[in-house]
């Protein structure tokens, strides 16, 4: 069985933005040479998301809007995290959309639905965070 692991780094300009991944998963996909296997896409940080979705902007939006009355970043006070940070929202935001995908692989690729893609979301960006790719199969 084959094993690949390889390090994607983001630094985000904004607090919050998704970022489609798909494209760098399909260039770790071929660099690893597994044809049928797994592929784990996890973010290495609590106040970042990994998640499988559709690449629409109006859905990014409503993403946006309801993520922030599910958590809203201000008032900082309403979190007793907040102290040192101003980031309780982030971890709770990530905690929705999820740390980690798994996505078979068939045929060398990567075995998604019609319009499913793969994003990085970052919660609370303005540095450099990174989302961890491990594959294995055959």
């Amino acid at each position: 069985m084959k094993s690949f692991r390889k390090e994607l780094w983001f630094e985000t300009p904004q607090r919050r933005q998704l970022i489609n991944i798909t494209r760098q998963i399909e260039q770790c996909l071929s660099e690893s040479q597994v044809k049928e296997g797994l592929a784990l896409v996890n973010a290495m940080h609590i106040t970042a998301s990994v998640f499988i979705n559709d690449d629409e902007p109006g859905l990014h939006h409503d993403f946006e809007v309801w993520l922030e009355k599910l958590a809203p970043e201000k008032p900082y006070s309403q979190y007793r995290h907040n102290g040192f940070e101003d980031n309780a929202d982030a971890h709770l935001k990530r905690t929705v959309m999820g740390r980690e995908v798994v996505v078979a692989i068939t045929n060398g690729q990567l075995d998604l639905g019609p319009w499913e893609q793969i994003f990085y979301g970052e919660f609370d960006g303005k540095r450099r965070k990174r989302v961890l790719v491990k594959i294995i199969g055959e």
